[in-house]
């Protein structure tokens, strides 16, 4: 049987982000991708302008009509959730699939800062998020934030990492990707799986160049290879070595605007070899 993803997020006409990636590339890899939109915008938010519908009040709704049709998934996958109340929708739905693999990307911040559209009541609920997660994927902003730990602070060693995933797994989930770590010129994913206690780095040179959407990306690929019963390991080689390529081919273009996101579509082949 085909496995199926629940997967929340927003969707956005221009710019390659969000739902806009997951749908192409959880089906490449063979995985039914079943949107569940929070919000649909005319352009995603770094353009200098951009239309926006909130969703929210239709989510309750939209899960009901799924349990109604007796639909259950073999993985629930949250990421950007625009309020407390979007939330604690994703757990009802998550309780409602109680044999759901749980991947959250938990949208907090970047760059040592929370989104100011965040607070820490915001960051609480997130938490509560997290402890019914089976994988999070976090960047180090996120994972600071989600520990408690100063947002802006980001001189770890390995063995500072491993300790921070480990944190991080007492949270609830046994499976932890940092990402876009960035260190010495090179730029790392960092996973961890709490079961062996083991922690591995992936790293590729950074070109300087940054493009909106790669998180997104990187997550749905993770989250269709696990979903499929790939380890936690190949799956970060892969969503890592896909993205590395796709930014080199994108920053080598003439004319790309960095909200566009990067050229994944001339990739997709590979993954549907996979």
């Amino acid at each position: 049987m085909q496995k199926k993803i629940a997967c929340i997020n927003d969707i956005s006409g221009i710019g390659k982000c969000s739902l806009t990636v997951a749908l192409p590339l959880i089906s490449a890899l063979k995985c039914q991708c079943c949107p569940l939109p929070t919000s649909v915008l005319s352009s995603q938010t770094g353009y200098p302008k951009y239309t926006f519908v909130d969703l929210t009040s239709s989510i309750q709704e939209y899960i009901k009509t799924w349990q109604d049709l007796g639909q259950k998934f073999d993985t629930i996958y949250s990421g950007f959730l625009g309020s407390i109340e979007q939330i604690k929708l994703v757990e009802n739905l998550i309780n409602l699939n109680p044999k759901a693999l749980v991947v959250v990307d938990p949208v907090l911040g970047d760059l040592g800062t929370m989104f100011p559209i965040f607070d820490s009541d915001y960051v609480l609920e997130m938490k509560k998020l997290v402890s019914m997660a089976d994988l999070i994927t976090p960047n180090i902003t996120e994972a600071n934030l989600l520990l408690g730990l100063d947002s802006n602070y980001f001189d770890y060693s390995d063995t500072d990492l491993k300790n921070i995933c480990r944190d991080l797994a007492k949270q609830g989930p046994g499976l932890v990707i940092i990402t876009g770590f960035l260190v010495d010129g090179y730029i790392y994913n960092v996973s961890y799986d709490a079961h062996t206690d083991t922690m591995a780095k992936i790293g590729k040179p950074y070109n300087k160049m940054s493009f909106s959407g790669t998180g997104d990306i990187f997550t749905s690929i993770v989250t269709a290879l696990i979903t499929r019963g790939f380890d936690i390991g190949h799956s970060c080689q892969v969503a890592t070595d896909f993205i590395y390529e796709a930014v080199n081919y994108t920053a080598s273009l003439d004319g790309i605007d960095r909200n566009d996101g990067i050229m994944f579509e001339d990739f997709l082949g590979r993954l549907c070899q996979i």
